[in-house]
């Protein structure tokens, strides 16, 4: 028999008391002396590394290489070419649709791909993968296992843990690395370089990059098999395996070896080769969709033409999305799949025990175990882990494809039936930096729904209470309207007199707009649209509507004038409806010669990512879902995003683009941002669309800055915008609405496209579109067009001074010192990592009033190191650049001395509560009292 293999770091696992054990061909660490549970536990609450080097590593290159791995793997492997991705779960699949195994499939240089398999299949899967070798030719399959070792960093300290170690170039001017601010603002092991360490992946799963660590090349890619947000896994050479090793276990990470790793693995429900891939315990073949997660790992795409158990596996798909929808007519192609099972009663349930459902047997027990997690105390954003931990038992179970979430079932252990019940999952990972476990029976505590970011308890002062949902179907107590109007005067006066309202998207309505926004319109409807046979007239559905109409027309015309635009259309009622509607007028325009056939998508989408400050509503999770094609080359959303700086992630890399634009030739590119610093580069874009002959429409989303907009910050319509949409209560004055603004002018050819607009508005988005705001937002429009030029001044210049006093108080700015950081109303400063929450909680809780945010660098808003500021409020409040200094060192005193400040914050407040930029005055005191009479 022969000696299992040793990996180059077997002399560490027996000095640091590992329990060897033989695992497929190897001689692997199964625990270390602290215990699985333990090892287990610290993957979940802070760092730590497994030599995972037993894994099989094979390189394929050559002229064919694509053409091959497309052929003997199951996943669109060209994606990994244009996606932000590198790496992807994929199969190796036999001809029946089995898997011979499963594997991780990475691209970190362009025409060579390294493919990670199981350890004991190692062998197997080359005599699998060879034959086919000669079929394409010019191919390498190169193995590599004993080159290149493999550990697994996991956890949620796993990227403070790697930061620590990557050799990081300078960074640049006026951002040095290890500011100060961020380590005094919140204790950390560690100070947070202002800019993220070169070289890293982006923060998105399976990403990959390439770093130097102690002069030593390693690729680096975000996957894992724990289930954690945070995980990396590290490709050396053997020659520095030692010396990375040892180094991240100097910088804090623990050892942890198989046995915990398999526990990991179960809790997220990852499949495991000899458990939910191979034969199951009656000797027959698991097809791959039995395995949830192998819906992600085949792709049918005709990119990939045949390739190895296409046929099978297109079977088991029919079968198997008929059977996610109940319809169990297929189930003979697909008779059991793998489902989550949370053991109710006593005991745990292992491999191979039989399940029952009544008193038919339904399948059996792949993999299960106790597994230990980690209790979570309070709920939603508030939880946090405690030092509590339990234990539960979880399994999976290979059982008939027709029982579903919240059967009820019957585990035989050692004899003994068992209850337990079918769960959605025992894991989830969307919310970084920690997996959170899902506790069969957890129930959260009563009493009304907790915002992300409550309000604080009442002070002596009256701050705002949680309304408590009453009883259901319990008669409303005779309090109950008294109470609701005592609770909204106190928040009222709470949020108008004694806070500091610095959240960049919200703007306190005037006096006569807050008035208008309900007198008599508010109750009506007005749907009109123009008709051809009345030569563009507005046909009115509604009578009783002269003065709605002549209010919209006024609108329109205001909002021409400030927009310096041919065309507005008023009647969206949000931002979002807005882009909605441009989006569907898009698809309606494209498809204008033929509306017989089923409407082409807008082919391609240029935008600002999300994680990059781009708004959502331009994003394919947001309005833009329904409307873009997909890309048949990655199989996602046919949406690229402007490159940005290095140095400053917040600013469009404007060359890079130009290079993006003529390699993809967008049809839609879409500038605005949510986290907005700087202008965008629209003059240049446009400049470029025109003499490249490049047919695009440019939309600027201008929801953030529309009350900025004009030549002290930037004229969009001017610098070649075709489409303008925006929300009209952030930066502008107005009540909560929308619009769309176009430069198209009739008879222009593009004027179709706005015509279009104007259709997808009514019917298409709103019937309804909510006169009295409408009413409101036309004196906002007369207010911003008045006070305009004093008020744009005014914002950009306080948020400058803002930010340099804040930087000079020992915060981390975001963007570019020499401007001072920003060009806009935000201020963005760096507070560390996944301490946003926590930070905007303390200011909050002073009566100081932002949000938090996701730096470009953070895996999601629950991992948010940035506070996102905006001083357009304040600024129309009266307050000035002396004062947002003086802001700047109470919000010092706060975060980074830890002193409660609510009162001072009340009395900061007390000289700001008259707004200003707005109609006041005797000359209106008759008409505004007449209208207070009527409501």
């Amino acid at each position: 028999m022969d000696q299992p293999k040793r990996t180059v770091l077997y002399d560490r696992h027996k000095a640091l008391g590992a329990q060897m054990v033989e695992f497929g061909g190897w001689d692997m660490p199964l625990q270390y002396p602290s215990g699985v549970v333990e090892e287990h536990l610290s993957t979940r609450n802070g760092s730590v590394i497994f030599d995972v080097s037993h894994m099989g590593r094979f390189i394929i290159r050559g002229a064919n290489a694509l053409r091959f791995v497309q052929h003997v793997l199951t996943n669109n492997a060209e994606a990994l070419d244009l996606a932000p991705t590198g790496a992807q779960y994929t199969l190796i699949a036999g001809e029946t649709g089995a898997a011979v195994d499963d594997a991780f499939l990475y691209r970190f240089v362009e025409g060579e791909y390294l493919l990670v398999v199981n350890a004991a299949n190692r062998q197997k899967d080359l005599e699998h993968l060879r034959p086919y070798l000669e079929t394409f030719g010019g191919v390498e399959l190169i193995d590599r296992t004993y080159e290149i070792a493999m550990f697994a960093l996991q956890g949620p300290k796993s990227r403070d843990l790697l930061e620590a170690v990557v050799d990081i170039p300078p960074c640049a001017p006026g951002n040095p690395a290890g500011s100060p601010a961020a380590s005094k603002a919140l204790p950390r092991a560690a100070p947070i370089p202002a800019a993220a360490p070169s070289g890293l992946p982006e923060p998105f799963r399976n990403a990959v990059g390439i770093v130097e660590i102690a002069g030593a090349k390693v690729m680096v890619g975000r996957t894992g098999y724990t289930g954690e947000p945070l995980g990396f896994e590290l490709f050396v050479d053997r020659a520095n395996a030692l010396m990375l090793w040892d180094l991240l276990l100097e910088k804090g990470a623990k050892p942890a070896g198989l046995a915990a790793r398999d526990t990991l693995r179960l809790e997220p429900s990852l499949p495991l080769y000899g458990h939910e891939f191979g034969y199951d315990p009656d000797g027959k073949e698991i097809p791959c969709f039995a395995v949830p997660i192998g819906k992600l790992a085949v792709s049918f795409s005709p990119l990939k033409g045949e390739f190895i158990g296409r046929a099978a596996l297109e079977k088991q798909f029919a079968a198997c999305s008929k059977i996610i929808a109940r319809d169990y007519s297929a189930i003979a192609d697909l008779p059991r799949m793998f489902k989550c099972v949370a053991v109710a009663g006593r005991g745990i349930a292992r491999a191979g025990a039989k399940v029952f459902k009544a008193d038919k047997h339904v399948g059996y027990i792949s993999s299960g175990t106790m597994v230990p997690y980690w209790v979570f105390e309070d709920k939603g954003l508030l939880s946090r882990q405690t030092s509590e931990h339990k234990l539960r038992a979880i399994c999976l179970a290979f059982i008939d494809s027709d029982i579903v979430e919240d059967d009820r079932l019957s585990i035989d252990i050692r004899g003994k039936l068992v209850d337990a019940v079918v769960v959605p999952y025992h894991l989830r990972s969307e919310a970084p930096p920690y997996a959170h476990p899902i506790i069969y029976g957890h129930e959260l505590p009563s009493g009304a729904p907790i915002p992300v970011l409550s309000c604080p308890p009442p002070r002596e002062a009256g701050g705002p209470t949680a309304l408590k949902a009453p009883p259901q179907a319990a008669p409303i107590p005779a309090a109950a309207p008294s109470n609701l109007l005592e609770k909204t005067v106190k928040n009222t006066r709470w949020r108008q007199q004694e806070c500091i309202n610095l959240i960049p998207s919200e703007m306190t309505a005037s006096p006569m707009v807050r008035l208008l926004s309900v007198m008599d319109p508010a109750f009506r409807y007005a749907e009109h649209k123009a008709s051809k046979a009345f030569y563009d007239s507005e046909i009115f559905y509604y009578q009783g509507t002269d003065f709605i109409a002549e209010v919209e027309w006024l609108l329109e015309r205001e909002l021409r004038e400030f927009l310096g635009c041919a065309e507005v259309d008023a009647r969206v009622i949000s931002g979002q409806m807005a882009n909605a509607t441009v989006f569907s007028a898009m698809v309606d325009y494209i498809n204008r010669a033929d509306r017989r056939s089923e409407p082409r998508r807008i082919r391609r989408v240029m935008n600002n990512h999300i994680g990059k400050g781009g708004h959502l509503s331009a994003q394919p999770m947001g309005a833009l879902r329904d409307f873009v094609a997909r890309d048949p080359h990655t199989e996602r959303p046919a949406v690229v995003n402007f490159p940005v700086l290095a140095e400053n992630p917040y600013k469009i890399d404007v060359p890079a683009t130009l290079e993006l634009i003529d390699a993809c030739r967008p049809e839609l590119i879409i500038f605005g941002k949510s986290m907005v610093l700087h202008k965008e580069p629209v003059a240049e874009i446009r400049r470029y669309l025109d003499a490249a002959q490049i047919d695009a429409v440019v939309m600027y989303d201008t929801a953030h800055v529309l009350g900025l907009l004009g030549p002290h910050f930037q004229q969009p319509f001017a610098e070649g915008t075709d489409l303008v949409t925006a929300s009209t209560h952030k930066t502008f004055f107005g009540t909560q609405r929308g619009i769309i603004a176009g430069r198209f002018k009739e008879h222009e050819e593009r004027y179709e496209l706005w015509e279009a607009v104007r259709r997808r508005a009514f019917p298409g988005a709103v019937s309804n579109h909510h006169l009295g705001t409408m009413l409101g937002l036309l004196m906002a429009a007369y207010e911003m067009n008045c006070f305009k030029d004093e008020y744009q001044r005014k914002v950009i210049a306080n948020a400058k001074a803002f930010a340099l006093a804040l930087r000079d108080c020992g915060f981390n700015v975001a963007g570019d010192p020499d401007i001072s950081f920003t060009e806009t109303h935000q201020v963005i400063l760096n507070v560390g990592y996944a301490r946003g929450p926590e930070v905007a909680r303390r200011l909050e809780a002073n009566n100081i009033i932002c949000n938090y945010q996701a730096a470009p660098e953070d895996e999601g808003f629950t991992a948010s190191r940035g506070i996102r500021l905006g001083v357009s409020e304040m600024t129309r409040f009266g307050m000035g650049e002396e004062d947002f200094r003086a802001l700047a060192f109470l919000m010092k005193e706060i975060v980074i001395g830890g002193v409660d400040s609510i009162e001072q914050v009340r009395t900061f407040r007390e000289p700001f509560r008259e707004l200003s930029f707005c109609f006041t005055g005797d000359q209106y005191a008759d008409l505004v009292e007449n209208l207070h009479k009527l409501i």
